[in-house]
């Protein structure tokens, strides 16, 4: 199975659409969306396209490829519009043997970890900072920002198969990668 993980969208309809484009060329079998799908929020300027109606229509056009956790700037009244759930805290999977919990990291995160077993991984965006860190107890993945990058980040996306996270640029090229 194949993943792609998009994180911080932000309202931007230029970077969904790359992103539903890239989604199509990787061959994905599900795209996990970490929250901040519509606004831009208050912190944020405005993301390249800002059009929050025309990102609704690019996402409601894919609802049977989405699974999506709920963002710090995701709302109830957004949800009235998507056709496909956006307001769970997080999502667990099982990946090769490892447990997943995914978020999108304003409430869990490195400084408020969730309850995790030793050798899970915490995946989740708000930051808008790509990171792979191996700690103790756990790892931490941060796929960076659709639309609205920091830290010098490029726009960026995350894919994994084969017991293999790739974090990768709007080009698709690997940025960096780490296996489990």
């Amino acid at each position: 199975m194949k993943l792609m993980f998009a994180s911080d969208i932000h309202g931007s309809a230029y970077y969904c659409d790359k992103i539903k484009e890239i989604y199509k060329k990787e061959k994905s079998d599900k795209l996990i969306l970490l929250g901040d799908l519509l606004y831009h929020g208050p912190r944020n300027d405005l993301p390249k396209e800002y059009k929050p109606k025309k990102v609704i229509e690019i996402l409601n056009s894919m609802k049977e490829e989405i699974l999506c956790v709920r963002g710090n700037c995701d709302c109830e009244v957004d949800q009235m519009v998507l056709d496909f759930p956006i307001l769970a805290d997080y999502i667990f999977l099982c990946l090769d043997n490892k447990g997943v919990l995914i978020t999108h990291g304003h409430k869990y995160n490195k400084q408020n970890l969730p309850p995790l077993k030793k050798g899970d991984i915490l995946i989740h965006g708000h930051t808008h900072i790509q990171a792979f860190e191996t700690y103790d107890d756990y790892i931490y993945i941060n796929p960076g920002s659709v639309s609205i990058p920091k830290n010098g980040n490029e726009n960026s996306y995350m894919t994994y198969s084969g017991k293999t996270f790739k974090i990768k640029n709007l080009d698709m090229k690997t940025i960096n990668e780490f296996s489990i």
